[in-house]
């Protein structure tokens, strides 16, 4: 998810225009150094600060209440200051665990000893609720320089809530700005999804009948495109979600649904989520084979335009992909590439995922094909993308990570692959030249990632391989002695 408050969808004069959302799309980070974003309340707001452009040595979450005391939170921000431990994001938010709180959220980094020392004096003047990573987390990789990770899967709930826009927060010139039944919809499903940890069943939502027909409508435009604009692979696995789990224009599918339905086709899951995450942070899920998915559907008054994203995008753009093998592991290697690497690096990633898996083309039968959600999920741009007067460029990572994401218009470019195949060897090519000086394995029976820094690490992974490769042979000569006979 986009840190940037103006990737916002583009609103087009033609129908079902919907843009790709900032937590997936993950569009440029905002360059100025704040950022400030009022849910219309008075006691919860989000203040984000631009990630430093060179490695973070630490980083820490930090969670605690204040005391009853005159300008607390001004204190509490001063000793930050006076330890040049750097703001990367601050929220303050009802307390879930005691009523009458509030507690203030704040994501930062520094050297090891100077969050110590900011810490001690915090608890001076604040009650410390959590700090994540520990101490001891931070320390655990030996590896200097480097961003804080998810090392498993459970770690993704120390980072999924780290919403930076939209949620229950809505911009003044968004369609439900002024709807306070739907203003207050929005903050059920943000509730869903804060409330969410690993192993949950994802919240079951009984969606009104005003939700169930603005869904409808969309799912009607698109699927008039769809045959003669949409790739193979996405025509074979709509069907499949029709069966089993409810695609209709009249009935909005149950991510915990469609989440199980995923996990047998190609190992992916849903996670609900509030609202943007960071470009960081969303495509640590998909390193995971996680894809941070919203609930809620977007505001009635205009069915075929959304300034974010919403559980049509979700559905329609994303998930009849995701259910495709090669698909997954061309996400799952974008978002490991991610893990640990530089801002600069992550910008990069997040970019090609703007550019393939949001708004990706493919040739299939001599004829241009989409693939990309952002593509999929709007009208508008998905006629305009295959209507022989875009711009269509070979997809080439090291050239299409620096190209100019458009925000309120059409894109100025289209990259198209050969195959998933062809452009996941091709990202497997431009990851090999990140500045990261260890390299991360995916463990799918452990859900965890192992740190490759050392030989050690390297030759326990080689048994693996050579365990692999004997079953390998295994088969092959079962084959053969079959064919024989």
């Amino acid at each position: 998810m986009s840190t940037d408050p103006e990737t916002v969808a583009k609103k087009s004069d033609e129908p079902g225009s919907c843009r790709g959302k900032p937590s997936d799309s993950v569009r440029s980070e905002r360059k100025p150094n704040t950022e400030m974003a009022l849910n219309g309340s008075e006691t919860n707001q989000i203040l984000s600060t631009a990630r430093p452009g060179t490695c973070r040595k630490k980083a820490a979450t930090i969670i605690f209440t204040l005391r009853n005391e005159v300008s607390g939170l001004v204190k509490a921000l001063k000793l930050f200051q006076e330890k040049h431990v750097s703001l990367v994001h601050i929220e303050s938010r009802k307390s879930k665990r005691r009523d009458s709180d509030f507690e203030v959220f704040v994501d930062c980094d520094s050297e090891h000893e100077q969050l110590k020392e900011l810490t001690e004096l915090l608890r001076k003047h604040t009650e410390i609720v959590e700090i994540t990573p520990s101490d001891a987390a931070l320390r655990d990789d030996g590896v200097d320089c480097m961003p804080w990770f998810p090392k498993k899967i459970s770690d993704l709930d120390l980072c999924a809530n780290k919403v930076l826009m939209y949620g229950s927060e809505l911009d003044a010139d968004h369609p439900g700005f002024k709807d306070k039944v739907y203003r207050k919809r929005r903050e059920y499903f943000a509730d869903l999804a804060l409330n969410f940890k690993h192993c949950n069943p994802i919240p079951r939502v009984d969606y009104t009948a005003e939700e169930v027909r603005t869904w409808g409508m969309v799912f009607r435009e698109l699927n008039k495109l769809y045959p003669s604009h949409a790739c193979k692979e996405y025509l074979k696995n709509l069907p499949l979600l029709t069966k089993h789990c409810q695609y209709s224009e009249d009935n909005i599918p149950q991510l915990d649904d469609v989440s199980h339905f995923l996990m047998e086709c190609s190992g992916f899951t849903i996670r609900p989520v509030a609202g943007y995450l960071s470009p960081r942070d969303f495509l640590a899920g998909l390193a995971f084979r996680v894809f941070h998915c919203t609930q809620y559907v977007r505001h009635n008054s205009e069915p075929l335009y959304t300034p974010e994203p919403d559980t049509c995008h979700e559905l329609l753009g994303h998930v009849p992909l995701l259910a495709e093998p090669s698909f997954a592991q061309f996400s799952q290697e974008l978002g490991l590439a991610s893990l640990g690497a530089s801002d600069e690096d992550v910008q990069k990633l997040a970019t090609l995922y703007f550019f393939t898996v949001e708004f990706g083309l493919c040739k299939q039968d001599g004829k241009l094909r989409a693939y990309g959600a952002g593509l999929l999920s709007s009208a508008s741009e998905l006629k305009h993308a295959l209507s022989g007067r875009a711009n269509i460029l070979p997809f080439d990572p090291v050239l299409t990570c620096h190209q100019e994401c458009m925000i309120t218009t059409f894109q100025k470019a289209y990259f198209v692959a050969e195959s998933f195949e062809e452009a996941k060897n091709k990202m497997r090519e431009f990851a090999r030249t990140l500045k990261r000086p260890f390299t991360v394995h995916y463990n799918p029976y452990t859900q965890s990632v192992d740190i490759l820094k050392d030989t050690s690490n390297i030759n326990s992974m080689v048994k693996d391989i050579r365990h692999e490769l004997d079953i390998v042979e295994e088969a092959l000569s079962r084959l053969c002695k079959h064919q024989r006979n």
